[in-house]
């Protein structure tokens, strides 16, 4: 099991920044991959950017070059750092970590809750 807990959201005007932050606990040592995605009204969920273990950091094509994505492992953290933040990106910006188990293999998927951004023009 593993719990995810996001902050860090808010309203902030375009060309604005804001750091998302998700906690990370339980089945740590079980995580392969985490992301963050996000939602916007009346649109499916998409992937914003990904961190699998041993590979680098990949990023949705609409926002590389403004966002970061980082991993805290000594304290369980997990981060996306939104710059030159545009109206577009109004989302709800969710955490998600994707876990392998061994004996018996197992794979599982965990969301947190989801945190507001909201970017006014």
């Amino acid at each position: 099991q593993v719990q995810l807990v996001e902050s860090g959201g808010g309203l902030v005007q375009t060309g604005g920044s804001l750091r998302l932050s998700c906690t990370v606990a339980g089945s740590i040592l079980s995580i392969h991959r985490m992301a963050w995605y996000r939602q916007a009204p009346g649109k499916q969920r998409e992937l914003v950017a990904v961190i699998a273990t041993g590979v680098s950091t990949d990023y949705a094509d609409s926002v590389k070059g403004r966002f970061t994505m980082s991993r805290d492992n000594a304290n369980d953290m997990v981060y996306l750092q939104m710059n030159s933040l545009k109206p577009e990106d109004t989302a709800v910006y969710y955490c998600y970590a994707f876990t392998i188990t061994t004996m018996p293999f197992k794979t599982e998927e965990y969301w947190g809750q989801g945190t507001q951004v909201t970017v006014s023009s």
